[in-house]
C-alpha cells in the first residue's frame, strides 16, 4: 500500500519532566487532560499523554494517535527525589535548540491573570517588553509555554473570564540552522505545508509555521495569527547568519543536558510511510525493524532533532495502545 502524507498528523511533542505530579497539575490547570498513560516499569519510565479533550476541543474523543497537539511527558523513575536533577529547557546557552510549546487562548489578558493568580511564574508577562500580544509562562521544569490570543488584544481587554475549554495546543518551536534546508525537509520529506512566515528583520530572525491540514487563511484579525485556532503546528525559528557558520549546531535535547525529546508524526500506514522515507534517503535514528519496539521509528531532521513515526490507529490498527 502507498502512503498519503495528507493523512499525516503532527501528533505530539515530548518533554522530559522531573516530577510528573507537579507537571500534570500545571498542564491540567491549563485545561489539558491525561488521555493516555504508557508504563514501562522494566525500563523505569512512564509516558503521560496530555491533550485538550472537552466537547469544544479540536479532537474531542479521538484515539490518542488520531490527534494533533498532544504534549507527551516522559518521567524517568526517581528523578523527582533527586535534588541535583534538572531539566534543560532549551533556552539557555547550554542546550539551546527547542524553544517552547504554545497554547492559544480565548482571552489572553484573563488567561495570563488566571495563571498569575494561581502562583505560576512567567518568563515574560504580557506587559513586559515591546511584544504586548504574547506572554511566556514557565512550567514546573521551566519549559517556556507561550500564550497567544485567538482574538485581538483590544477585543478582549475588558473580558474578565477565560474558558480553558476553548484553548488549543497550537505549536511547538524549534530553532534551525538553515531555514531553506529545514523547510524543504519538512515539506518534501515529511509532507507538511508552510502555513505562515513571519519576518523580523529588525530582530534578526524569521519564524516559519508548518503543519498538515488545510492552508491558512490569507486575512486575519489585527495582531492575531491566522493559524491561532489550529493544533499541531511546528514553528521553525531561524536566527540570521547561523547557516553561514560551519561550526554552528543546535542541541537536539537527547544528549546531555536533556530536556525536549522529539516530535511525533502519526501516519496512515507505518510500513509504507517508512518505505517512502527510506526512498527519500532520510537519516534514521531507529528503523522500524531495529530493537524490540517494532511499532515506532525515529528519523533525524537536518538539525538532528528526533521525529518519531507511529501508526494512526484509527486509519489502520497495528498496536494495542
Amino acid at each position: 500500500m502507498a502512503t498519503d502524507t495528507s493523512k499525516y498528523k503532527l501528533n505530539h511533542s515530548m518533554l522530559r519532566v522531573k516530577d510528573p505530579q507537579a507537571s500534570l497539575k500545571f498542564y491540567e490547570f491549563l485545561g489539558l487532560k491525561q488521555i493516555n498513560k504508557l508504563e514501562f516499569p522494566d525500563n523505569k519510565f512512564d509516558l503521560y499523554f496530555l491533550a485538550f479533550d472537552n466537547p469544544k476541543a479540536a479532537s474531542h474523543g479521538n484515539h490518542w494517535t488520531d490527534r494533533e497537539g498532544i504534549i507527551e511527558l516522559t518521567h524517568n523513575y526517581g528523578t523527582e527525589n533527586d535534588p541535583n536533577y534538572k531539566i534543560a529547557n532549551g533556552n539557555s546557552d547550554l542546550g539551546r535548540g527547542f524553544g517552547h510549546v504554545a497554547i492559544s487562548v480565548d482571552d489572553i489578558q484573563a488567561a495570563c491573570r488566571r495563571l498569575e493568580d494561581a502562583g505560576y511564574k512567567f518568563q515574560k508577562k504580557l506587559t513586559d517588553g515591546k511584544m504586548r500580544h504574547i506572554a511566556f509562562a514557565l512550567d514546573p521544569d521551566s519549559y517556556w509555554v507561550e500564550i497567544i490570543g485567538q482574538k485581538p488584544l483590544e477585543e478582549t481587554e475588558s473580558f474578565k473570564e477565560t474558558d480553558v475549554e476553548t484553548y488549543r495546543m497550537n505549536h511547538t518551536m524549534i530553532r534551525v540552522k538553515d531555514p531553506e534546508i529545514s523547510i524543504n525537509f519538512y515539506k518534501d520529506v515529511m509532507g507538511m505545508d508552510l502555513k505562515r512566515t513571519s519576518e523580523n528583520k529588525n530582530g534578526g530572525f524569521n519564524l516559519y509555521f508548518l503543519g498538515y491540514g488545510p492552508p491558512a487563511p490569507e486575512l486575519t484579525a489585527n495582531g492575531v495569527s491566522p493559524v491561532a485556532d489550529r493544533e499541531g503546528l511546528l514553528e521553525l525559528t531561524w536566527n540570521y547568519g547561523t547557516e553561514k557558520d560551519p561550526n554552528f549546531k543546535y542541541h537536539d535535547g537527547n544528549s546531555e543536558p536533556q530536556g525536549f525529546g522529539h516530535i511525533c508524526v502519526t501516519v496512515d500506514d507505518l510500513d509504507a510511510a517508512c518505505a517512502r522515507l527510506e526512498e527519500k534517503e532520510v537519516n534514521w535514528k531507529k528503523r522500524l525493524t531495529d530493537g524490540r519496539m517494532k511499532n515506532v521509528a525515529f528519523v533525524l531532521d537536518p538539525d538532528g532533532y528526533w521525529i518519531e513515526i507511529v501508526q494512526n490507529e484509527k486509519l489502520k490498527q497495528r498496536s494495542n495502545w
